[in-house]
């Protein structure tokens, strides 16, 4: 009943609460929070309730004591709604968020319900002005507000994958829409930031909401393998993209690979994002990041380049993917109906068909090309969103394929598997590129079926016969080579150890398989740490001594491969590696020198190690490989670089010729090349003025110039850097 003289204050205030949560519709952000729903339909119960109230703040009548708490607690839920719509953080866990804001748009439902009933209750005691539309009516369009739970679905996903059923790609689905995970990237994001929520929990020994969390980051990790398995599906290439050529982030063949100090491997564009948005952590393992270093997988660069040779398939253009990237929908497949275009967009269809055929045909939302939606439910009509156009690959730039005859190729054909396709060097050698390879030349074989003939291979290793070890090495080798999941079966099983011990077989033949079988094995990011820990680091310096030269070359291979490992740089270069390596650089064949240039790069990121390389005389042999006609003038540069970061590097450079070849990479070079190049030469002015004059007599300025118009970001900061520093040069010496 309506008393004449109770306070009206809580009346006020949800009228106010009302006005400023209707405002935050002008927030740029309002439209990606991906809470956005639960902000619509609590906009739509305000809007009922404003004019309602309004009416009731310009009458006589006053509400009842239940009424008036019906309105703080509904003002409270409004003001609440709205602060959490402002505080929205992208780097938040977008699931917590959106289960948090059902619970209150939730509870919103229910008091502004209630609202209404008491108001109807007294509707006889009001002025008739103010029950126009009726109560009746205001309950009825509440009870329309939408009330999907989300939460529900996720602890049906939770119990069974409690039970071990795990969820549908369905599910997935509706669980990635409900909280707004629509790309790749905001999958990782959820994922990283998942795992410090779980971190704290186990920290305050909350082990209820630990193991929640621990579910809530397995379900977000299958959206990822789900997300991944669709993009595969959608490049539309003839062949399958073996995983470990596409960049965990753009899901895209990598153009320019590059390595974490988490040991992982990415894009290096799409990495430098990352890194941009804040986030100091391995996108892939989650693993905190102590720096934010790249370094250059080569490996894997020219592995890319066979394979893409070999598969006729142009690389992507990594920055135009970023430029023209849109969110990729989680939610689609390709429509096997149009595949007409090999690579390029096609119709989308909101589930997969296996999923389809298991619902029926009264299974809603197919999207046509054109947007068209067929068969649609009507009363379903507001779950459907926006579905997203598949960003279409920007046009692809042919890969620059190395030659045969330069290729860095780990690994040779064994005689047992001459049907299959390989490709022949001319220095003969095999190659049969590794991941995963078409069904047609590819082993087929169940995992446990591999499992129980590698387990027999690790007996053979032990033998004592010199026949049953060349026998299991060779086969362990060719398991290696071509497949990711035999690597993880093969370490898992405990080969790697084994395969350790037989460096130091007097075998030729047993030695380079078991160091080529480690390289095959290091590919795997999680099986770096395993070989580096079961103490292969000074076996491998001994066939890097005295091995033959395929097994010399692969384990300058391997040495690089572990060296992504930040604490591995040191224990290789304490361990003795360097002087080895120089001695490839210098006197092993092309492919010898490629192998040590790029371990020696790596290894010269620790500043220790940097003095030891240039004492071992590697600048020498490196300025001798920037003649353009040793095909290595990138890869020696990049070391040249680095080098010229300390006193004794530079003045090596300078001592050793390199001057010269560096203002002529400069000017013909590559971008890379240029890049580094100009570095190393700001280096090496800035440490003595005979240096400075030098690369201006070498004819500098004009390339310089010219870079700072056409060349990378780097390498525009490096050149006006270099001749704002010739510059403040001549002015000082004219005023001297």
């Amino acid at each position: 009943m309506m008393e004449a003289n109770m306070e009206v204050s809580w009346l006020r205030v949800l009228l106010d609460n009302i006005s400023s949560y209707l405002s935050i519709s002008s927030i740029d952000t309002l439209s990606s929070n991906p809470a956005h729903k639960y902000y619509t339909r609590g906009e739509d119960i305000a809007k009922l309730l404003q004019p309602v109230l309004e009416n009731l703040v310009g009458s006589d009548a006053s509400p009842s004591e239940l009424l008036n708490n019906g309105f703080e607690e509904l003002s409270q839920y409004v003001d609440e709604m709205r602060e959490q719509f402002e505080r929205w953080e992208p780097l938040s866990s977008r699931i917590f968020y959106v289960l948090q804001m059902e619970s209150l748009a939730s509870k919103l439902r229910e008091s502004s319900l209630e609202v209404f009933q008491l108001l109807k209750h007294c509707e006889q005691h009001l002025p008739a002005d103010l029950v126009s539309p009726s109560f009746e009516d205001c309950i009825e369009l509440v009870k329309l507000v939408g009330r999907d739970e989300v939460s529900y679905t996720i602890d049906l996903a939770l119990m069974d994958q409690k039970e071990g059923n795990g969820p549908t790609s369905e599910v997935l689905v509706k669980i990635a829409e409900s909280v707004g995970l629509r790309s790749n990237q905001e999958i990782l994001i959820e994922g990283v930031v998942l795992a410090s929520l779980k971190e704290n929990a186990e920290l305050t020994e909350n082990n209820t909401e630990a193991e929640f969390i621990e579910g809530l980051i397995s379900l977000v990790t299958q959206m990822h393998d789900h997300l991944t398995n669709i993009k595969q599906s959608q490049l539309g290439c003839s062949v399958p993209v073996p995983p470990d050529f596409r960049c965990p982030l753009s899901l895209e063949l990598m153009t320019d690979p590059v390595i974490v100090t988490s040991g992982q491997t990415y894009e290096r564009a799409f990495i430098e994002k990352w890194f941009d948005m804040g986030l100091m952590v391995c996108p892939k393992t989650r693993q905190a990041l102590s720096q934010t270093s790249l370094t250059p997988n080569f490996i894997v660069k020219a592995f890319i380049a066979n394979w893409c040779e070999s598969n006729n398939v142009n690389l992507p253009d990594p920055l135009e993917l970023i430029q023209s990237s849109q969110p990729f929908p989680l939610l689609v497949e390709p429509d096997s109906d149009d595949d007409d275009d090999e690579c390029g967009s096609q119709p989308l269809s909101l589930v997969d068909e296996s999923a389809k055929s298991e619902r029926g045909s009264s299974s809603p939302m197919k999207i046509g090309g054109n947007g068209r939606t067929e068969s649609l439910d009507a009363t379903k009509c507001e779950k459907l969103r926006q579905v997203l156009s598949r960003s279409v690959s920007a046009p692809g730039i042919v890969c620059e394929v190395v030659s045969k005859t330069e290729r860095i190729v780990k690994d040779a054909a064994d005689t047992s598997v001459s049907s299959k396709t390989v490709w022949r060097l001319p220095s003969g050698r095999h190659f049969h590129h590794p991941g995963i390879i078409p069904a047609t030349i590819r082993e087929i074989g169940s995992s446990s079926s591999i499992e129980a003939e590698v387990k027999k291979l690790i007996e053979d290793l032990k033998s004592s016969s010199l026949d049953a070890q060349r026998e299991a090495t060779a086969r362990l080798r060719v398991l290696s080579r071509n497949s990711t999941d035999n690597r993880i079966v093969i370490a898992r099983c405990g080969a790697i150890n084994s395969l350790v011990d037989l460096l130091y077989s007097t075998d030729e033949r047993i030695q380079a398989d078991a160091v080529t079988c480690l390289l095959n094995l290091s590919i795997n990011d999680n099986n770096k740490s395993v070989i580096a820990d079961s103490g292969a680091i000074e076996p491998l310096i001994h066939v890097l001594k005295t091995g033959n030269l395929e097994a010399k070359e692969n384990s300058a291979a391997t040495l690089f491969s572990l060296s992504v490992i930040e604490e591995n740089k040191t224990k290789i270069g304490e361990a003795g590696a360097i002087e080895p390596l120089v001695e490839l650089l210098g006197h092993g064949s092309l492919r010898g020198k490629k192998d040590a240039a790029t371990a020696l790069f790596n290894l010269s990121i620790h500043h220790e190690n940097k003095a030891k390389v240039i004492e071992a005389g590697a600048v020498k042999y490196l300025v001798e490989l920037m003649d353009p006609a040793a095909g290595m003038v990138e890869k020696a540069v990049v070391v040249l670089a680095n080098l010229a970061t300390v006193k004794e590097g530079k003045v090596a450079i300078g001592e050793e010729g390199g001057i010269p070849v560096l203002v002529e990479v400069v000017e013909l070079g590559s971008a890379r090349g240029k890049e580094n190049a100009t570095a190393a030469l700001l280096q090496l002015s800035m440490h003595s003025l005979r240096f400075c004059n030098s690369i201006i007599r070498e004819g500098a300025i004009p390339p310089l110039v010219a870079l700072t118009k056409s060349g990378t970001a780097r390498a525009k900061e490096k050149a006006h850097n270099l001749l704002k520093y010739f510059k403040s040069q001549k002015q000082g010496q004219r005023r001297g």
